[in-house]
């Protein structure tokens, strides 16, 4: 088999994929590559941005480009961890009855999993999808539901607080990457969102965008080749190392800011598994820009949405995150000495 022929016909199909989505969700060119990053690096994804960006119209063209069957389920505070599993109703004879939910209506062909403003859920929920996550399968009705094509994308809402619950460490470390969604800084393309009227109607804007362009089946099997056929060297290695080391310890590699001591500001840094996505996107990062081996350049840029997620804050101090965290890692990519 030739494998350097197969990675350039899929790289030929990946840049497809970014085109096509970038024709009907325009704007987003920086999102649209990093989901395209997570697609092949088999991760999942949480969404930052405000209301009214185009999340959902994004992540519903991303589910047709890729084919299989997509769901989404709103978080909300009476929201149960059996409401992802069944749903109870009164059927046409007036008896109860009970149907399969999102998690399970689709079974296998599940690939694309929304959960909109994932933080109005109680923590119970956050757990069960967490196994779902980390195991890509759930107990219920006396057997074992498989999803082996799952990749979960999740929305913080960041602008209300109220009856809202912080996703615990163990979640958001389960997240491969966050990818802010933004509205547009060009003022030329905020005017054709507002009068183009192909933009006014989602479902028609979403069925420009061609069916499977991607096969969802195939994706776990490319994106193991890659992880195989893209080269690291021990020193690239060594600097995605000191990279982690340095989210939980910035003081220890010189690193500062003026707002506050650096040995009172981190409750934790980057996990092992942590480090390793960042590895795995890097690696894709460089396949997507025609390079078999993985550069400085490719490791920093994943870092910020790979590694911001996982930087936690002593609480006195989490409530300048958005200032923060960006910063620091601006300062530990300037500081730690790339080979």
């Amino acid at each position: 088999m030739n494998h350097d022929h197969d990675l350039a016909e899929l790289h030929h199909q990946a840049l497809r994929f970014e085109q096509l989505l970038g024709t009907a969700i325009i704007g987003q060119e920086r999102a649209i590559r990093l989901i395209t990053l997570a697609l092949f690096a088999r991760g999942h994804v949480l969404l930052e941005g405000g209301v009214g960006v185009g999340k959902t119209t994004l992540l519903r063209a991303v589910a047709r480009a890729v084919g299989g069957d997509y769901e989404r389920i709103e978080g909300a505070i009476d929201l149960m961890p059996n409401d992802l599993i069944y749903y109870t109703y009164l059927d046409e004879a007036g008896k109860p009855a009970v149907s399969p939910g999102p998690l399970l209506r689709h079974e296998e062909r599940l690939t694309t999993f929304f959960f909109n403003e994932i933080n109005r859920a109680r923590p119970q929920v956050h757990a069960l999808l967490l196994r779902v996550m980390a195991e890509h399968s759930l107990a219920a009705f006396n057997r074992e539901f498989h999803f082996p094509h799952l990749q979960v994308f999740a929305d913080r809402n960041r602008v209300e607080k109220e009856e809202t619950f912080e996703l615990p460490a163990a979640a958001r470390d389960r997240f491969m990457l966050e990818i802010p969604v933004e509205v547009p800084g060009d003022d030329r393309i905020l005017d054709r969102l507002m009068t183009e009227p192909r933009f006014h109607h989602p479902d028609r804007l979403i069925a420009e965008v061609p069916e499977a362009i991607l096969d969802y089946r195939n994706l776990n099997r490319d994106g193991e080749r890659l992880q195989q056929q893209i080269q690291v060297s021990e020193r690239l290695r060594a600097y995605v190392l000191d990279l982690g080391r340095a989210t939980a310890h910035p003081e220890s590699y010189g690193i500062s800011l003026a707002e506050a001591a650096m040995d009172e500001v981190i409750e934790a840094g980057a996990s092992p598994r942590g480090m390793s996505f960042l590895l795995r996107l890097a690696r894709v990062h460089a396949w997507l820009n025609g390079r078999d081996r993985v550069l400085p350049e490719d490791v920093q840029g994943v870092f910020g949405p790979a590694m911001s997620h996982r930087i936690f804050l002593k609480p006195v101090y989490e409530y300048q995150r958005a200032a923060l965290v960006p910063e620091l890692i601006q300062r530990i990519l300037r500081t730690v000495a790339a080979p």
